[in-house]
């Protein structure tokens, strides 16, 4: 790190521990010693003259003792060593010492080893005194013409940076270059020199591609990548060209090197809005996708895809497209399947829905038949919600998915199931046509689901859909077939005759914690995951359920039941099959309030379930025609209202996606002026080659304020104080997660201040990965310091250190001034996302918000436990009152004695 006014080419890593070395010992050394001794004293010369330091006595040591070594280490040194030493006299005037560097130069540029010439043309790149480079010219023309192409792209390199800053020295380099780039061979040395004449002489450029368009597939794929730079710049800049270059464009989209044809695709987009242009070029990325192996490459050309999808006009063109585009569903990367059936689904139409209907369920199939793989499940998922989605945006396509589909309801991953089950419970409700066949196929498969949450929503649905008695009688036989010989305890206790062990301690287990669209808590009890044994095996379902203590389906199966026997009733005129079917359906649902009163399952039933079960027993002891509404019409209504309102809020995002699509501008709306505002503020196109390389660079910043100043203002944070020694203020920039601080450092005083060094250390999940190094400061001078943070969290985190220095001259111990600290905010690294209400409730009951713990207890009520630890930690029952920190209430059976309610107030 240098001082502001001297510009640094290479940095240098300074050890701290060492002492530097005295101008006398290193002009020894430079002098007196091997070559060894030479190299590690240059150096060192290095070093300090980076960290500052003048030393002029060495000058002409070097040039008389190491300049004329042919040592290649020491000539690489020493090309770094002309580019920081200092040249100039303090007038401006150049040392007379360069007059031998430069004789020394021009030799090596006549060097016959190619390495030595084109470095040092390399290095001429970097010189800013013309009358250092004045007498190189003919010898660096020369190099023109050298055997290796090594040494020509080098001199091409040489003569456009001499041709830039000093055109007088060269003035016919554009001709030169030219006649040069005609006959090259090389296609660095061709690619080099056409990039000069884009920059140059574009009038040259345009020429030499005119006379050899024909052949641009031939060239080597850097200079296409030129050509294509240079075609879009031509167009963009005057758009009557493009006729003369659209037909090189599109010859480029073959190209056997993917960066051509990417580049050739975005170009071709950007200059022509044919449905020719647009397909050729949709069909070149989805080639790319396609072919690349690299998941990071699917997904930006996929991203590409999608903006071409934004655009009204080119949506059309790119429905036609949907099968290729397809294709891409055999990468086995999770986010790009997830895109590219975000991509097909906007895309499809009823052109091509049936087509695309029968992909995806190809691709259902298939994931049964590969070996289970941890996206396997999840992409199984996303099939199944984007044939939901089909089919309800094309209503015919439903009778050729449903049956697909329903054999996942007793798919292991419950997700997936889940999402079958959403997706046939809204068909069912909106196509009467497919009725009958849903609960056919659903009373195939009901046998065979393994999850209890997926139990309880096909119970709802055959409870709620069977009209038919055929279909009722069927729903009781599966039933009576999930359930079990009955009675369930007097059946169990003769299975486990003489192995049923007395009443033991009973385990209050953590329960899973469901969180309903309202935001509400449902609880449910916990279920073992450990593979059941060998007696549990041989149980039907709904049986093993309700012994491993899960009751809550039990109540599923009491309002089901009820549904069916009030259905059953209206429909058969018997009464004696009417009573029989009521009798059996109410002592499914006695021997199951039987069973929870017992000892036998792992968990007692709980309160609310034995009062759904008894309500839906009086209800079909007294059969009144309100509770047959109430039980057969009234549900069917909430769910068609909860039906209507998500299909409004889909229409309503999808008005205002076409909305955001459609730009329109009023009459009175103001001026945006170029040259005023920010970057990517004005409705134009833009430079795409400018914007890639500082998206490469990291330079893309997200919309700003209306004032582009005050926002980057607003991240300057002050370090110090106006009245201290060192001044110094940071930029904090955040680029996804790497923070970057720029922190400018004045020197206040009159004094040199040696070994300034920025201290820094973090709080939180944030590292510095590398420690600034020391600088020199000249009086009232300041230098620009940066400092790389990683981030490891999304947690605030906090940036604290100081400045430490030693003043020049002086015998005092080191000087410290201690800096502000810099609070960096989760916000500024933190990308908005969406989710929708199902993967939020899953993922909130997935979060762990508090520690567990497992209670081994011998009391079996609810409200008895929490009586016991009140008086165990001698907390007081409190009125709302009495409470000073707020009631928090718990619902009890027997009214408190204090507050004369039936709710316990405590804390």
């Amino acid at each position: 790190m240098t001082a502001a006014e001297n510009v640094c080419y290479t940095l240098i890593n300074v050890p701290m521990d060492s002492e530097p070395p005295s101008e006398i010992s290193l002009k020894n050394d430079l002098e007196k010693g091997d070559v060894k001794s030479k190299t590690e004293a240059l150096k060192k010369v290095i070093i300090m003259i980076l960290n500052g330091e003048k030393l002029p006595g060495l000058l002409m040591t070097i040039i008389r003792f190491v300049l004329p070594l042919q040592d290649h280490t020491i000539k690489k040194l020493l090309l770094v060593f002309w580019e920081i030493v200092p040249k100039t006299t303090p007038d401006g005037r150049l040392l007379h010492e360069m007059i031998l560097v430069c004789d020394a130069y021009r030799k090596d540029l006549q060097h016959p080893n190619e390495f030595i010439r084109g470095s040092t043309l390399r290095f001429l790149c970097k010189l800013k005194e013309a009358e250092l480079l004045e007498p190189l010219m003919p010898a660096i023309r020369a190099c023109l013409e050298h055997r290796h192409s090594y040494v020509r792209r080098n001199a091409v390199l040489a003569i456009y940076t001499i041709y830039r800053n000093f055109e007088h020295l060269i003035p016919d380099a554009p001709e030169l270059i030219h006649d040069f780039l005609v006959n090259e061979k090389d296609a660095s040395c061709k690619r080099n020199a056409f990039m000069m004449l884009i920059h140059a002489d574009q009038d040259r450029a345009l020429d030499y591609l005119s006379t050899c368009i024909d052949q641009v597939q031939t060239f080597g794929d850097i200079l296409q990548l030129v050509i294509v730079e240079l075609i879009y710049k031509v167009c963009h800049a005057n758009p009557s060209e493009r006729a003369r270059f659209i037909r090189c464009i599109y010859n480029l989209l073959q190209s056997s090197s993917p960066a051509v044809k990417y580049e050739a695709a975005g170009t071709l987009v950007t200059l022509s809005s044919a449905p020719t242009a647009i397909k050729a070029a949709a069909q070149c990325y989805i080639d790319l996708i396609i072919k690349e192996s690299d998941n990071n490459v699917k997904l930006i050309v996929l991203d590409r895809l999608i903006e071409l999808k934004e655009h009204p006009a080119h949506e059309r063109v790119l429905q036609d497209l949907v099968m290729d585009i397809l294709r891409v569903l055999s990468t086995p990367d999770l986010e790009v399947r997830k895109k590219t059936l975000q991509l097909a689904l906007d895309l499809v139409s009823s052109r091509n829905v049936e087509e695309l209907v029968i992909v995806l369920k190809k691709e259902v199939i298939k994931t049964n038949n590969v070996s289970e793989h941890e996206d396997t499940d999840k992409y199984r998922q996303l099939l199944v919600r984007t044939l939901h989605s089909c089919s309800v945006r094309f209503p015919d396509m439903a009778a050729n998915v449903i049956p697909v589909l329903m054999e996942f309801l007793s798919d292991s991953n419950e997700a997936a199931a889940a999402d079958v089950l959403e997706f046939v419970r809204e068909a069912i409700q909106r196509f009467d046509n497919l009725r009958m066949l849903i609960v056919e196929k659903m009373l195939e498969v009901f046998h065979a689901i393994k999850s209890v949450k997926i139990y309880r929503g096909a119970l709802w649905i055959l409870g709620e859909y069977c009209s038919t008695k055929e279909d009722i009688q069927s729903v009781m036989t599966e039933v009576r077939r999930s359930l079990g010989e009955i009675p369930i305890v007097e059946s169990e206790i003769k299975k486990e005759a003489g192995e049923l062990k007395p009443e033991e301690e009973i385990t209050v287990g953590p329960v899973q914690k469901l969180v309903t669209e309202m935001g509400t808590y449902a609880t449910q009890s916990a279920l073992s995951s450990s593979r059941p044994t060998k007696k549990e095996e041989e149980r039907p379902p709904l049986r093993g359920f309700l012994l491993d203590g899960d009751f809550f389906v039990a109540a599923s199966l009491a309002t089901t039941l009820t549904k069916i026997a009030l259905r059953y009733v209206a429909l058969v005129q018997e009464k004696k099959k009417q009573n029989s079917f009521v009798a059996e359906a109410m002592l499914l649902m006695a021997t199951i309030l039987h069973l929870g009163k017992s000892s036998l399952p792992k968990k007692p039933i709980t309160d609310d379930d034995v009062d759904r079960i008894s309500l839906c027993l009086k209800v079909l002891s007294e059969c009144s025609p309100l509770m047959n509404d109430i039980f057969n019409k009234e549900c069917r209504q909430s769910l068609s209202h909860m039906l209507s309102a998500k299909l409004e809020e889909e229409k309503l995002s999808q008005k205002k996606e076409s909305e955001k699509r459609n730009v329109t501008v009023q009459p009175d709306d103001p001026i945006s002026f170029m040259q005023l505002t920010a970057k990517n503020e004005m409705n134009c196109k833009e430079d795409q080659f400018q914007l890639s390389l500082l998206a490469a660079m990291g330079n893309t910043q997200r919309k700003e304020a209306a004032d582009p100043l005050a926002s980057k203002l607003n991240k300057v944070t002050q370090l110090t104080g106006f009245s201290d020694p060192v001044y110094a203020e940071a930029y904090v920039h955040v680029n996804q997660y790497d923070i970057v601080l720029d922190v400018l450092v004045v020197n206040q005083t009159s004094d040199t201040l040696q070994n300034c060094t920025l201290e820094l250390a973090t709080l939180g999940d944030l590292k510095l990965v590398e420690k600034p190094s020391p600088l020199t400061l000249a009086p009232h001078d300041f230098a620009n310091i940066k400092a790389n943070v990683k981030v490891a969290s999304t947690e605030n985190g906090i940036i604290f250190g100081n400045i430490v220095y030693d003043v020049s001259g002086a015998a005092s111990d080191r000087n410290c001034v201690v800096l502000s600290d810099i609070h960096i905010d989760i916000m500024d690294y933190i990308q908005p996302a969406t989710c929708t209400d199902a993967e939020f409730r899953q993922m909130w009951a997935e979060f762990e918000w508090e520690n567990k713990v497992t209670v081994n207890t011998n009391i079996v009520d609810l409200n008895d436990y929490l009586q016991h630890i009140l008086k165990s930690t001698n907390m007081k029952c409190l009125t709302p009152e009495k409470a000073l920190s707020g009631p928090c209430y718990w619902p009890h059976k027997n009214p408190c004695k204090e507050s004369g309610n039936g709710l316990k107030s405590w804390r």
